[in-house]
């Protein structure tokens, strides 16, 4: 197994031109140094594997655009020459992306083949092999984009958030109550309080005014003291929302995600134009590309970012340099990874100081946590592991429960 000091690897990178001048007694020209980089050069990916990934849910999860029971993903695992294993997940949800886990399958076996024999620390040319996949099969691409940094940040032996110039290793994140009664919702909302959550993320957008009922119910019970934020994910018209969140601007809103169908950008910025509560993209936003025109229209005030959406690290951390270079702040959310997928958007989260916000709850809902290290949550609050690449991996028992393509 290849791996280097921080030292040695920053070495490797900036300075390879440099050292292959340098006579072979100088400082960065030692026989270590040359081991190294000789290392880099031969990495190669030799295989992939995969597996589906299915966990049942504890309880149904209802949002506007249906209900979920389980999590249907897809775990990936790329092997390299060396001994080092990157890990991946994708956590497709076909009413958001378009895909679904058997069509994720399908395209990871196209990847794995486009990728054996390839640099797995080139991140940029594999995702450029990647092509038309990462527009129909986000998801799947994510899981091999996160796999790719976790061997990077192996080699470099730092954790990918410190890797990529972080030094947030602690932040908050909210906790999400699904579309209910709004008698079970202010239950829902009063356990992830006890649980020690202090920021709140409530689902709506089926009926404005029983959204209405629900988030009166839910002050009601909890007072003013807690943030909440609300999600309609694309359930109402345009009177729909300004007419709901005018009526909600007295429960003290932090910001209210995607009112509108994904692609009504100026409906979106209509809304933001006639009520008091702020506006975030998230099914609007898939790709950096998604970013320019969001801030072009003046569509919104904040970003959720999804690697599930984005595609996985790279383009993640591109839209958030694009979000704060318009001084628009952002959210890191998910759908239903495990802690292998969450992880790796915590890294990101620790990588960028522009991104404020964190909804990475995706594994509450399960009914087992098949993971091993990777980020903590307790009382609210996510830490991120210290160990080199994602720093999280499957307990192996469970792996072989897994069905293998």
């Amino acid at each position: 197994m290849i791996s280097f000091s921080r030292r040695q690897f920053m070495q490797i990178l900036g300075f390879g031109a440099l050292t292959s001048t340098l006579p072979a007694s100088g400082t960065f020209a030692s026989r270590k140094m040359e081991e190294a980089k000789a290392g880099v050069k031969t990495l190669k990916i030799k295989d992939v594997e995969i597996y589906y990934f299915d966990i049942k849910f504890t309880e149904p999860f209802t949002i506007s655009l249906g209900t979920v029971y389980s999590s249907n993903a897809v775990l990936i695992r790329i092997l390299t020459d060396s001994g080092i294993v990157g890990i991946g997940e994708s956590s497709p949800f076909q009413p958001i992306t378009g895909e679904t886990q058997q069509t994720n399958i399908d395209v990871a076996q196209n990847m794995r083949e486009m990728l054996k024999g390839k640099d797995p620390l080139a991140i940029e040319s594999a995702n450029k092999l990647f092509g038309a996949f990462l527009h129909s099969n986000p998801s799947i691409v994510a899981a091999f984009d996160m796999a790719l940094y976790d061997i990077l940040g192996k080699v470099a032996s730092l954790p990918v958030f410190r890797l990529l110039g972080g030094d947030k290793n602690t932040f908050e994140t909210d906790l999400t109550t699904g579309i209910d009664t709004p008698e079970n919702m202010v239950k829902s909302v009063k356990a992830s309080i006890a649980a020690g959550f202090k920021s709140l993320k409530v689902k709506i957008g089926q009926d404005p005014d029983m959204d209405v009922l629900r988030i009166q119910a839910i002050r009601d019970a909890i007072g003013y003291d807690y943030p909440l934020r609300l999600d309609a994910n694309q359930g109402y018209t345009v009177p729909q929302a300004i007419y709901a969140l005018r009526q909600m601007e007295k429960f003290k809103i932090e910001f209210c995600e995607q009112p509108l169908v994904f692609s009504d950008i100026d409906g979106m910025r209509q809304v933001r134009e006639e009520s008091s509560i702020a506006i975030a993209a998230d099914e609007s936003l898939f790709f950096p590309t998604d970013a320019v025109k969001l801030i072009k229209a003046g569509a919104c005030d904040y970003f959720n970012i999804k690697l599930m959406k984005a595609g996985g690290i790279t383009n993640s951390l591109k839209i958030s340099i694009i979000a704060e270079a318009a001084n628009i702040r952002c959210m890191v959310g998910c759908m239903a990874e495990t802690r292998i997928g969450l992880t790796a958007a915590a890294h990101v989260i620790g990588a960028q100081k522009n991104i404020i916000f964190a909804d990475l709850d995706g594994y509450f809902q399960h009914a087992v946590d098949p993971v091993v290290d990777g980020m903590k949550i307790q009382g609210g609050m996510v830490t991120l592991p210290e160990k080199p690449g994602l720093g999280v991996d499957i307990d192996p028992a469970y792996l072989k429960k897994l069905k293998r393509i």
